[in-house]
C-alpha cells in the first residue's frame, strides 16, 4: 500500500526559500499525477501545483513563477521548491497521488512564513 510522508517544513522569513519533499513508500508511483496542496487556517484546501507522469505541470495562480514542482522518479520523491515565500504561503502543505479512482494524501508540513 502506498504511503506518502511530506518533510522540508518550518518557518521562513519573507523572501525566503524552502524545499519540501514528499516521500512514497510502497509501488512506484512514477506513472501517476501527483500534486501539491495547502490549507491555511480556516480556508479551503486548495491546488498549489500538480505534475503528470510525462511531466507536465500545472500551478495556481498565486504562486506561478515561485514555486516549481518536480520528482524524482527513480527516488520515488515528489518536491516543491518555493522561492519568494510571502506571509500569505502560510499554510499546512499536502502532498497526495492519484491512483486509478483513490487519491492518497501524506500528513501534511506545516510552512509559516514570518514578515
Amino acid at each position: 500500500q502506498v504511503q506518502l510522508m511530506e518533510s522540508g517544513g518550518g518557518l521562513v522569513q519573507a523572501g525566503g526559500s524552502l524545499r519540501l519533499s514528499c516521500a512514497g513508500s510502497g509501488p512506484t508511483l512514477k506513472i501517476w499525477t501527483m500534486a501539491w496542496h495547502r490549507q491555511a487556517p480556516g480556508q479551503q484546501r486548495e491546488l498549489v501545483a500538480s505534475i503528470n507522469a510525462a511531466g507536465a505541470t500545472n500551478y495556481g495562480d498565486s504562486v506561478k513563477g515561485r514555486f516549481t514542482i518536480s520528482r524524482d522518479n527513480a527516488k520515488n520523491t515528489l518536491y516543491l521548491q518555493m522561492n519568494d515565500l510571502k506571509p500569505d504561503d502560510t499554510a499546512v502543505y499536502y502532498c497526495n497521488v492519484k491512483i486509478l479512482f483513490d487519491t492518497l494524501w501524506g500528513q501534511g508540513t506545516q510552512v509559516t512564513v514570518s514578515s
